[in-house]
């Protein structure tokens, strides 16, 4: 059994890891739009970049995706949100996926993501 942990995090933030990976499993944290400030549809590009980028690090790629949890301010930016996920998502490999409605740590952000994906 192997464990990695990238990017661990420590200091005045939560303290935890960017990335684990543990066998050919990975496990990406929570990701946040980096600008905050624009719309729900911005904010969610900008987390499926980092997604990719992050996937790509450890060798993978969105294809190899197994599940993934949003969580979403407000249900009035559902449809939005989906035609970005979408528009991005591999459509011959297709994740499990849960969408809640949550109140985030900060009230800027619309929109967070977590995955899990194979290698």
């Amino acid at each position: 059994m192997t464990i990695e942990r990238i990017e661990p995090r420590l200091g005045a933030g939560p303290h935890m890891s960017s990335i684990v990976v543990h066998n050919d499993t990975i496990y990406l944290a929570g990701q946040v739009a980096k600008d905050p400030q624009p719309d729900i549809q911005d904010q969610t590009r900008q987390i499926l970049e980092n997604i990719e980028r992050q996937l790509a690090a450890v060798g993978s790629n969105k294809s190899k995706i197994l599940t993934t949890q949003i969580w979403i301010t407000d249900f009035d930016n559902f449809a939005a949100m989906n035609e970005v996920w979408n528009a991005w998502l591999d459509p011959e490999n297709m994740p499990v996926r849960a969408c809640v409605h949550s109140q985030l740590a900060r009230p800027e952000f619309l929109i967070e993501i977590m995955i899990v994906a194979a290698k």
